[in-house]
């Protein structure tokens, strides 16, 4: 998949649902509420147990509707269990250079996570399809604003803090999408199989997104 191709899937939404501590099996249910709710992507993070298998099954029972990836890739070995579990996408807390590399070799699209400048230029110039703000919340808006200014040609992706409130002032501020983790995926609700509350969350959440 070209770098083309991996912005457009983030950018039909807009949103990045990040599933981590997810139970597999309530990884089908909660994935049908987030379609419903208009979220197609979704990144199901390493660190979450049965990981690589939730990834497998949903490619197979979702792999046409959803754009499914692995998060949480911090280095080549992770990188490896990703791919082999059929990870559309790869999206990484850090700026590893090689893991970068070895996606854009293979045409993945890859999200890494960066803060400084220096480390947003380093991961694109290495190959990133769009770089990941990392932590944004504690950056806050008006960092991504100032941002914008020398480094507008770089595709970022806003994680952290992002809710109803805000989307629409992170999209307005040149993020290319957000990525949203506990305020959508919130486990209190899934583990109570209210999977309604993540639909309608969902909703809300899509429903403020321009641009």
């Amino acid at each position: 998949m070209e770098r083309e191709q991996g912005l457009s899937e983030i950018q039909r939404t807009r949103i990045i649902a990040i599933l981590r501590g997810v139970k597999e099996a309530d990884i089908e249910p909660l994935a049908e509420a987030l379609l419903a709710g208009g979220i197609t992507v979704l990144e199901i993070t390493l660190n979450t147990p049965g990981a690589p298998d939730m990834i497998r099954r949903l490619q197979a029972t979702h792999g046409d509707r959803l754009f499914i990836g692995a998060g949480t890739v911090l280095d080549m070995d992770d990188l490896q269990l990703a791919l082999d579990a059929g990870a559309s996408f790869i999206v990484t807390p850090n700026t590893d250079e090689d893991v970068i590399r070895r996606c854009r070799d293979q045409g993945v699209p890859i999200y890494p996570g960066a803060m400084t400048p220096s480390e947003i230029v380093r991961a694109w110039k290495a190959g990133a399809t769009a770089v990941k703000l990392f932590p944004s919340a504690s950056l806050g808006l008006e960092y991504i604003k100032e941002l914008q200014g020398p480094l507008k040609h770089i595709p970022m992706v806003a994680v952290g803090g992002v809710n109803t409130d805000n989307i629409a002032d992170f999209i307005r501020t040149g993020c290319h999408a957000v990525g949203i983790g506990s305020y959508v995926i919130n486990l209190k609700e899934i583990c109570e199989g209210n999977f309604d509350w993540v639909k309608e969350r969902a909703s809300q959440l899509t429903s403020r997104t321009i641009g």
